[in-house]
């Protein structure tokens, strides 16, 4: 590796079995730096999209504007587990030999577009200060509040029935924030014969995607770093800005508004070099954060 670890985002594939911290762990040693970390959970079971920061990059992650996420799951009605995922054990089992695809389709539809979503008990949300997964797996009773999300595409690819199971392959597109395993539990759920996920994987995250992501052994021969620049304008509004510009913006100072629209904007030097993203509030441009001394 470099002897300057790159700041940008590495996109990887995360496989089953590791958590996103194991992730995380293993490019902190393939990268020798500590200062990573990740945007968007993935539970062990699931693969797929992990968007990674390293370095400055770091900073960007909480800024990332990543609203649509898009995963390939697989959902298996006639039983239910005690996490919403094969990675729990079977809490009940109802027939779901009788549900009908015209029926399975409804209950889809209802899970489609804006929704109220509860999270599932195992999970990673804070309740009080703790860790919900932590409460429940001591036995605890865990009270988690419904959520706004949004559906936007819920589109089953094949059902297979299997005696008192079906197995769904459908492809899900979401805001963040959505739990896979929670729509699997509710659609289940309406259909009376409960629900589980058993397969999940994230195609996309925001504007990065599966074509982008390189497993761990892949980065372990040549660790790609898309550079933070790149990895800004592939997400939020560009401006470029004069050198007098760059003195005030390196500073933390305002700029003029330039109409680009309130949500985070990259502010690039002549040169290319991100300096910073700042948002507009009214005649101004605020920054949000700055990555130049």
């Amino acid at each position: 590796m470099p002897d300057v670890v790159p700041s940008g985002l590495v996109i990887v594939d995360k496989p089953g079995g590791l958590t996103s911290h194991d992730v995380v762990a293993r490019l902190r040693r393939i990268l020798r730096t500590r200062k990573i970390g990740h945007a968007g959970t993935l539970d062990p079971m699931a693969t797929g999209v992990l968007v990674i920061g390293v370095e400055k990059a770091t900073r960007l992650l909480g800024h990332l504007a990543l609203t649509h996420k898009g995963y390939d799951a697989t959902i298996r009605l006639g039983q239910s587990t005690n996490t919403d995922d094969a990675e729990g054990e079977i809490t009940a089992s109802a027939s779901a030999a009788a549900v009908t695809d015209e029926a399975l389709r409804g209950g889809i539809g209802k899970l489609t577009g804006e929704i109220s979503q509860v999270p599932p008990q195992v999970s990673a949300i804070k309740v009080d200060g703790k860790r919900a997964y932590k409460m429940a797996r001591a036995g605890e009773q865990v009270e988690l509040a419904a959520r706004p999300v949004t559906v936007f595409d819920f589109a089953v690819s094949d059902i297979r029935r299997h005696g008192d199971l079906i197995d769904i392959d459908a492809s899900i597109t979401c805001s963040s924030g959505t739990y896979i395993r929670a729509l699997a539990r509710d659609l289940g759920a309406s259909l009376g014969s409960g629900g589980h996920l058993t397969a999940l994987r994230r195609t996309r995250v925001g504007p990065y995607d599966l074509t982008m992501a390189r497993t761990i052994e892949q980065l372990t021969e040549e660790c790609v770093v898309l550079p933070i620049g790149e990895a800004v304008a592939a997400v939020f509004p560009r401006r470029d800005v004069s050198e007098d510009d760059v003195r005030t913006v390196s500073h933390g100072g305002r700029l003029p508004a330039a109409g680009l629209g309130p949500g985070p904007i990259g502010v690039y030097a002549p040169d290319g070099t991100l300096l910073a993203l700042v948002e507009e509030q009214g005649q101004v441009a605020k920054p949000l954060a700055v990555f130049v001394p």
